[in-house]
């Protein structure tokens, strides 16, 4: 792999009280970053990208979402979640087999390096086929195999799901260096029960995993549950030893003070979906109660199904408006605040601080790079305003995980487009609605 220097760029880093710093050098070397300077290093013979009205930023970090489901974008729009699940996704997945899986998941990962996103959390199942979508493009995820019980026979060595997680952990969990993780995963409180919940929990707790759960995302789930255990999701879930590993615990739409006290106890993190929660009509998650009591906050995009898109630069604008809206405090979530969501605190709920989620020497060189010349981005009065109020996912003109760069002005290096849509037309939309 070739040494790279961006030159002359805008650097947001992230990092320490100088987050932006203009005509900036950021030397690339083994994957890493190797120096931030204001002048260029001696001698270099790399590879060297002209960052003359470009911004350099963190790579993007996704904390929730459902990356095969793409092959379900805009097939069931304008519906409350249960009736979206239940009626719609829930019989088009019973068709799903690995050869679809692998087709969305490389599809969503296209979307995904294309608009800036570097990692991604997922919960899904044919998660083999997602690991090798993962593995062959290049990027980085933390990918769980999304368990469910709705009986009381249950059995961890014979259950399906937890059979399937201890294989993923035995063979992909730390593939090439720890780019590909495998974490334990409760879809939900609602779609299994304690014996579930304990096993599961006790499995990632022995075996150093992190934990990924969907959490009261509706008032329907949240008040079904505490009909049915006298509890809170959040409290329940407690009680079993859910949140005794580094956990995300995705929406959090309907937590309450009580539930926000308990995770910032467990040092759970939360995943923030606000296009998704607004589509669902399942509300908005209280973010700045959350980030008040020190709850580390990420952002995610949750399915296409439930958004239509992969950018998380609509997840950052969105973010930081909703709240204002919400509360009537223009100051309730910061440009700046926005834009920690998605990269140092998305590589936190990862797991992944010490690796991403910053420009500074030593960590990977998981890279985005802006064109700050479109129309829509000019002029700059501030370049991180800019990043959060303005700027769009198809500004995005390189994207680089680990000093690789994996998308660059439109083209891929790692993922064959073209035949992944002749694997869409002539496979996976006739077996699925044809």
């Amino acid at each position: 792999m070739r040494d790279t220097l961006f030159e002359n760029v805008t650097a947001v880093t992230m990092d320490g009280d100088t987050l932006v710093r203009p005509a900036s050098y950021v030397l690339v070397s083994g994957g890493r970053i190797a120096s931030v300077t204001d002048s260029p290093p001696p001698d270099f013979s790399g590879e060297r990208i002209d960052g003359r009205g470009k911004v350099l930023l963190p790579g993007l970090v996704n904390c929730h979402t459902h990356i095969p489901m793409t092959v379900l974008r805009g097939y069931a729009d304008d519906y409350d979640l249960q009736t979206w699940l239940t009626k719609y996704i829930f019989p088009v997945e019973a068709k799903l087999d690995g050869r679809c899986v692998r087709a969305g998941a490389l599809l969503g990962i296209a979307e995904a390096l294309a608009s800036g996103t570097t990692s991604f959390t997922d919960m899904y199942y044919f998660c083999d086929d997602i690991l090798a979508a993962v593995e062959d493009s290049g990027i980085k995820a933390n990918v769980s195999r999304g368990t469910s019980l709705f009986s009381e026979d249950f059995s961890f060595e014979s259950h399906p799901g937890c059979v399937e997680m201890r294989r993923l952990h035995r063979e992909w969990n730390g593939r090439d260096g720890g780019r590909i993780r495998i974490e334990a995963s409760i879809h939900a409180e609602y779609t299994s029960n304690p014996k579930l919940w304990a096993a599961v929990a006790e499995y990632a707790a022995e075996n150093g995993l992190g934990m990924h759960v969907h959490l009261s995302e509706t008032r329907k789930e949240h008040e079904d549950c505490i009909a049915k255990y006298g509890a809170s999701p959040a409290a329940i879930l407690d009680r079993y030893g859910v949140w005794g590993t580094r956990a995300v615990a995705a929406h959090c739409v309907r937590v309450t003070g009580d539930d926000m006290d308990l995770l910032a106890a467990r040092g759970v993190n939360v995943a923030h979906n606000p296009v998704s929660n607004l589509k669902l009509a399942s509300g908005i998650a209280p973010v700045p109660a959350l980030l008040a009591r020190g709850i580390n906050v990420a952002l995610g995009t949750d399915s296409v199904a439930s958004n239509n898109s992969h950018d998380l630069f609509e997840e950052i604008k969105a973010v930081a408006l909703i709240h204002k809206g919400a509360s009537g405090d223009p100051r309730a979530i910061s440009a700046l605040d926005a834009l920690r969501l998605a990269t140092v605190n998305g590589a936190r709920a990862q797991g992944r601080e010490k690796e991403c989620g910053r420009i500074a020497p030593g960590l990977d060189a998981d890279l985005i790079l802006l064109d700050f010349d479109r129309p829509h981005l000019v002029p700059c009065h501030n370049v991180v305003s800019n990043l959060v109020y303005s700027a769009r996912g198809s500004d995005v003109v390189l994207t680089m995980v680990r000093g690789r760069i994996l998308y660059r002005d439109g083209e891929f290096t790692t993922i064959d487009l073209p035949r992944i849509r002749r694997e869409l037309d002539e496979y996976v939309i006739p077996k699925l609605f044809g």
